[in-house]
């Protein structure tokens, strides 16, 4: 049987591609204060400008290319089972050729029903405008966790990364909850790396590789052997 490895990715690994991390050091995303474009409220407050800015983010997803990162997990497929689960909200995984991706916080590349949460359209790179609606009537919006909400696919993440016989962490700080609690999921036997150039959160028995996602993952990939 084919080991298992369960990648848990985050903004560290698209950055190599060019797109910009959720959260900068000035708290700004974009030049946008994350809480005037990513909370429910601020959809109600100024639906418009909420539009606007994940057109923005789609567009700009469509000009970048996935990694060396994103293309190495998608190779290490050919001698694991592989599943990636991310925090990002891009496709660059999916282009990479990565077959098995979870989302945890949604899709860009597609749209829902503000009235029923299991309407999921794809729309590509395409712009969602107000007065865009559902099959029902009801309007569109992105298919994003914005804070504040829920994260539906938390627990399918948290039982993909119990079945891991290895854990690898790219790309992410690990501080942001609830998905940094997947860690502690993991079963005690099981190897953990942790590739980041920063300071991520300190998780017991980890190895950690303070380097780049593409770096990292090309040394790691060499320590297998």
């Amino acid at each position: 049987m084919q080991e298992h490895i369960v990648v848990l990715t985050g903004a560290g690994i698209s950055a190599e591609s060019g797109l910009s991390t959720f959260r900068d050091s000035d708290g700004l995303w974009e030049q946008h204060n994350v809480y005037d474009v990513a909370t429910p409220e601020a959809f109600e407050r100024n639906q418009e400008l909420v539009l606007r800015f994940y057109n923005e983010r789609r567009r700009q997803l469509q000009t970048v290319q996935p990694n060396p990162a994103h293309r190495i997990l998608a190779e290490l497929e050919n001698r694991f089972r592989v599943t990636v689960v991310t925090q990002n909200v891009d496709d660059l995984h999916e282009r990479g050729g990565s077959s098995c991706v979870l989302h945890l916080h949604g899709e860009l590349t597609k749209a829902r029903s503000t009235a029923d949460p299991g309407l999921i359209y794809d729309i590509g790179y395409n712009d969602i405008h107000p007065g865009d609606t559902c099959d029902h009537g009801s309007q569109l919006r992105p298919h994003i966790v914005w804070f504040g909400e829920e994260v539906p696919m938390l627990d399918a993440a948290a039982e993909l990364v119990r079945t891991a016989d290895r854990l690898l962490i790219v790309g992410t700080s690990l501080q942001v909850y609830p998905a940094a609690g997947l860690v502690y999921e993991v079963d005690v036997q099981v190897p953990v790396t942790v590739i980041d150039p920063g300071e991520p959160a300190a998780v017991s028995r980890a190895r950690v590789i303070r380097k780049g996602a593409s770096e990292g993952l090309a040394e790691w990939v060499r320590m297998l052997g």
